[in-house]
């Protein structure tokens, strides 16, 4: 009979996002540059997947 196997560790999240793949800027308009909302993006440490880059 075969030992059972073990999963594999799950990978750490990434420390920018916190494994959600998105970030939030704030966007800005205008010549004094007042701040109008948030804009969500992919997250450039980990592009996108949420998982801690190999160092």
């Amino acid at each position: 009979m075969a030992a059972p196997k073990t999963p594999d560790p799950k990978p750490d999240p990434c420390s920018v996002c916190q494994g959600t793949g998105e970030v939030s800027r704030t966007v800005q308009v205008g010549r004094k540059r007042r701040v109008v909302g948030k804009q969500t993006g992919f997250c450039l440490n980990c592009l996108g997947s949420g998982e801690a880059p190999a160092e």
